[in-house]
């Protein structure tokens, strides 16, 4: 692709939505600056580099900007309410998260769940507001997007179904936040104030042995699991839907948008499956990379639905092309 083709291009993605755009363009700015934080300043802070929640932070919020734009560029019949709430979303995922998540990273400071002082503890109550109005105006909009009648049917339902598992999954961040875990609970009980409340990991402190770059604990629950899972549906799903579009030139199983659509429908309900045993896994305490049998059954449950209704779908696409 020349450089003079992609140049419109980046100007009609631009045109999605501009506010979240430039927040994404923000994002893709700080990922840069927070990768070379990670290079220079060899801080660790709860047992992890000071500058990698920045980078992760960074990079998972352009990339839902991103989503997020497109999506409101689909509407048929666009609202200016929407262009309005896409704008809020903008400004307090800019202003009261990441401005805190990076300055908190430069002073060598938790940014969340920190109960060090009162202006530590205020500053994640701002955080914790403006998530929680964010989610709310994706709840909203998200209603907008599901009854949108889009064209291409495997595309409209993937869209929908990936919001829906999109809002599950940042739904869960409100149990991150809900109050103090059970040490921390105790530490209270005996007077003590401590230095955090709230946090992702079930049954062991936040900051042990994790998973490399996510972090995600090796030996308890953590919440994070799901919370990622779910927010980064509305990418998967789409994307199963147009690899399917892709490869309907290739395969004729593939050229009806019934099937494809039906095939959507079963990457959902494997996704969906997937969230759904994460997020009970993390409850229970366990790690993410040490499930028990009833993990192991549940997971087992999911992938022979999914793959059954895939199946379905494929052989409805033989019997389609038997009846012509």
């Amino acid at each position: 692709m020349t450089t003079v083709s992609v140049r419109p291009a980046l100007r009609r993605a631009m045109d999605w939505h501009r506010p979240l755009m430039y927040f994404a363009v923000l994002m893709a700015v700080t990922g840069v600056f927070s990768l070379g934080g990670m290079l220079f300043d060899d801080r660790i802070l709860t047992g992890v580099p000071v500058w990698l929640k920045p980078f992760k932070f960074s990079v998972s919020l352009g990339i839902y900007a991103v989503t997020w734009a497109w999506m409101m560029s689909l509407q048929q019949r666009p609202r200016r309410w929407m262009w309005w709430a896409g704008t809020a979303i903008a400004v307090l995922l800019a202003a009261g998260e990441m401005i805190t998540i990076v300055t908190q990273a430069a002073r060598g400071e938790l940014s969340h769940f920190n109960n060090t002082s009162a202006f530590e503890s205020n500053l994640f109550t701002i955080m914790g507001a403006s998530i929680a109005i964010v989610w709310v105006l994706n709840v909203v909009q998200g209603v907008v997007l599901l009854r949108e009648r889009l064209a291409a049917r495997p595309l409209a339902w993937a869209i929908r179904l990936g919001v829906i598992l999109s809002l599950a999954g940042m739904a869960v961040a409100f149990f991150m936040a809900a109050g103090p875990t059970p040490e921390q609970q105790q530490l209270l009980e005996q007077g003590v104030e401590p230095g955090a409340i709230g946090g992702h990991g079930v049954g062991v402190v936040d900051g042990g042995p994790g998973l490399p770059i996510t972090g995600w604990s090796t030996t308890g629950g953590d919440l994070r699991v799901p919370h990622f899972i779910g927010i980064h549906a509305m990418q998967a799903l789409p994307l199963l839907a147009g690899l399917l579009g892709l490869a309907a030139s290739r395969w004729t199983r593939l050229r009806s948008e019934i099937v494809r659509t039906r095939l959507v429908v079963a990457g959902a309900i494997g996704y969906g499956g997937l969230l759904a045993i994460t997020t009970w896994q993390a409850f229970r305490g366990q790690s993410l990379v040490a499930p028990d049998g009833p993990t192991l059954i549940a997971f087992g449950v999911v992938v022979v639905i999914a793959t059954l209704t895939a199946l379905s779908a494929l052989s409805s696409a033989d019997r389609e092309e038997v009846t012509r």
